[in-house]
């Protein structure tokens, strides 16, 4: 019998849900709901100078806005501190680790000779093996005894069979002279209680997982398994910064990009399943695996995320767009949707939501719906409608006025009356998008006849044509 996958997202709350922590968490969630497991949220509030509630608000936020649901509470590292001292005193109680009266000023003096000397700077303390009766009425660290020959082998499903020779170690802080514990040290003992099997996290911590596996294997609790993924860079190929745009997921969210599209895009960058590009949830969970994922850094492509996010609005529940375009408005501090307009808007999605990749293109598109009469043309609309053209509104909207309010229908009129008039109704089309949405660009005049329906149609051709 297997264990059940449990993994974990556990960002430190000094900011917004940054792009390329959004990609780790999706990862780890992926990787548990798609095999029946628990995907856990921790948050690593260790730093309470940098620690503030509202860059926890920020994190939630950006997760559930990108549908990243985890299973029980949100574990905060800080309330967990006395549980990882309580380790840190058993290893010290059970002779894998000491107590280290070193001074500040003495270990820089170490450092600075080693450097003169050209040897290594590692440090290591006089009061590892000192006989207890020895130790002075002083403060002191409790520190780790890291292995000194040999190495260690870290085996990442990612980046492969990584050995550090355990020279390179040094006898690790675990408990400060205050009695808090480090970061290193909660990491692990919080990774255990919470029984997380695999740690997928960026490959910036690569290095950590050695000196972490010390504190695994002195408790001799169970390595979890590693997978240290490549950081995100821009199109430059560099880190991923500001200068290449937005950096925190809930930006995009008020730039007007679908959760569902987001979560495809990071999904793809530096995974992969064969050529798809684009695929659903479902099957995201049913494909994801660490071996698809690829040892270089992704490339953050903002044209690539437009193209995805056009396909998933395009196959979009209206009536789910429609909730989604209202949780966009709000993120943006945009004006909210009137019951009407929202109802207009779900009556028009057919004709909207197949070319637009983002949500201010669909409500570009979708302006016809949500303005109301008068109907003010903007300047090329207006173009459209001089005296000939408003002439042949005049003409036209009687005609209208008893036809069965049916596209087929409609059809027939209109080719009907622009062959009465020896033109084709192409030459129709511009008057009437004018009057219907006052716009030049917008979907067929087909459907915003129909979305509208008779009676608002005619009043804003009668509107146009006096």
């Amino acid at each position: 019998m297997t264990k059940p996958v449990v993994t974990r997202f556990a960002p430190s709350p000094t900011g917004y849900l940054h792009i390329g922590g959004a990609r780790t968490a999706l990862f780890s969630w992926l990787y548990a709901r798609g095999r029946g497991g628990k995907f856990l949220l921790r948050i690593e509030d260790t730093d309470r100078v940098r620690y503030t509630p509202e860059a926890t608000d920020a994190i939630l936020q950006g997760m559930a806005w990108l549908g990243l649901d985890h299973d029980g509470d949100v574990v905060s590292q800080f309330d967990n501190a006395s549980r990882h001292a309580e380790v840190a005193l058993e290893l010290l109680a059970a002779g894998k680790a000491y107590k280290c009266f070193a001074t500040q000023e003495e270990i820089a003096e170490f450092r600075d000779a080693a450097k003169a000397e050209g040897r290594s700077t590692l440090y290591h303390s006089p009061w590892r093996d000192a006989d207890p009766a020895t130790h002075p009425d002083a403060p002191y660290v409790v520190r780790i005894k890291a292995p000194q020959s040999g190495e260690t082998i870290i085996r990442d499903r990612v980046q492969g069979d990584v050995k550090i020779g355990n020279d390179q170690l040094d006898d690790m802080v675990l408990l400060r002279s205050d009695g808090t514990p480090v970061y290193m040290l909660a990491v692990v003992v919080d990774d255990h209680d919470m029984g997380v099997t695999h740690v997928i996290r960026g490959d910036d911590h690569l290095n950590n997982a050695a000196r972490q596996m010390m504190i695994y294997n002195a408790m001799g609790w169970d390595v979890p398994v590693w997978a240290h993924i490549p950081l995100i860079h821009g199109s430059d190929g560099k880190k991923l910064s500001k200068r290449h745009g937005a950096l925190g997921a809930q930006e995009y969210q008020a730039m007007g990009y679908p959760a569902a599209g987001m979560r495809n895009y990071l999904a793809r960058l530096g995974w992969s399943h064969g050529d798809d590009e684009f695929f659903t949830d479902a099957q995201a969970k049913e494909w994801f695996n660490l071996d698809g994922i690829r040892k270089s850094p992704a490339q953050f492509d903002l044209k690539k995320l437009e193209n995805i996010c056009g396909q998933h609005i395009a196959v979009s529940d209206d009536a789910a767009l429609r909730k989604e375009i209202e949780a966009y408005l709000a993120a943006a501090g945009l004006p909210a949707l009137t019951s009407q307009q929202g109802d207009g808007l779900e009556r028009a999605m057919y004709c909207l939501k197949e070319r637009a990749k983002t949500f201010p293109e669909l409500l570009e598109k979708a302006e016809f719906v949500l303005a109301s009469r008068p109907i003010v043309p903007d300047e090329k609309a207006a173009k459209n409608l001089d005296d000939v053209s408003r002439g042949i509104l005049r003409e036209l909207t009687p005609q209208l006025q008893n036809v069965n309010w049916v596209r087929e229908t409609l059809e027939d009129a209109l080719n009907g009356f622009a062959a009465a008039h020896d033109t084709k109704f192409g030459k129709l089309a511009g008057p009437l998008r004018s009057a219907l949405a006052g716009r030049a660009a917008t979907p067929s005049v087909f459907d915003m006849l129909l979305v509208l329906g008779r009676d608002e149609s005619l009043a804003r051709l009668q509107d146009a044509a006096n």
